[in-house]
């Protein structure tokens, strides 16, 4: 975990569900709003929640909780990405922190249910307040080295209240299994 990620837990916010446009992110000066078309994708149901990156990305390094929780653990998720690669909400809610912590750009978006999603590094994030869709930018990946260099990566936490989630159990969907008939 990173400095940045353990102030990022103490961030909360009321969660709105509505979209951020391209021409309020242009009218905030944001690169976002001149970056690559990426298209939302559109969720089965409420409550679903889809990858921060289009396409489906790689897993570099899993979640690991710690055991007791204040011990050192990986409190989230890296994703393989380019800089300046789109960053994509998971799931409706609302930018409760943009800016920089530990030195990294972080965007933290809060969802209905108490949860939150950390992401870093991100640049030209919306604005604290900022409602977004399901599958809608909220920044782009940036250019700081982190603890996946020399790749890039995008880290993503889930957090409940201060409890860190593994972001897998919210898009990765166990496979069906059809049972014979007795």
């Amino acid at each position: 975990m990173t400095l940045g990620g353990g102030l990022v837990s103490a961030v909360t916010a009321t969660v709105l569900a509505a979209t951020v446009s391209a021409g309020h992110l242009a009218a905030h000066g944001s690169d976002l709003a001149r970056a690559p078309s990426v298209t939302a994708r559109p969720l089965a149901g409420a409550g679903e929640w889809a990858w921060p990156l289009a396409p489906e990305p790689d897993v570099l390094a899993r979640f690991a909780a710690p055991d007791p929780s204040w011990l050192p653990g990986h409190r989230g998720v890296d994703l393989a990405a380019g800089v300046r690669q789109v960053v994509l909400s998971p799931t409706a809610g609302v930018v409760s922190f943009s800016g920089v912590l530990a030195g990294r750009g972080v965007v933290v978006v809060a969802h209905p249910g108490g949860l939150r999603s950390t992401f870093e590094p991100v640049v030209d994030g919306p604005p604290v307040g900022s409602p977004v869709a399901a599958g809608a930018p909220i920044g782009m990946v940036g250019p700081t080295p982190g603890h996946c260099a020399p790749a890039t990566c995008l880290h993503w936490g889930v957090l409940r209240g201060r409890t860190y989630l593994d972001p897998l159990e919210f898009v990765v969907r166990a496979p069906v299994v059809l049972l014979p008939l007795r």
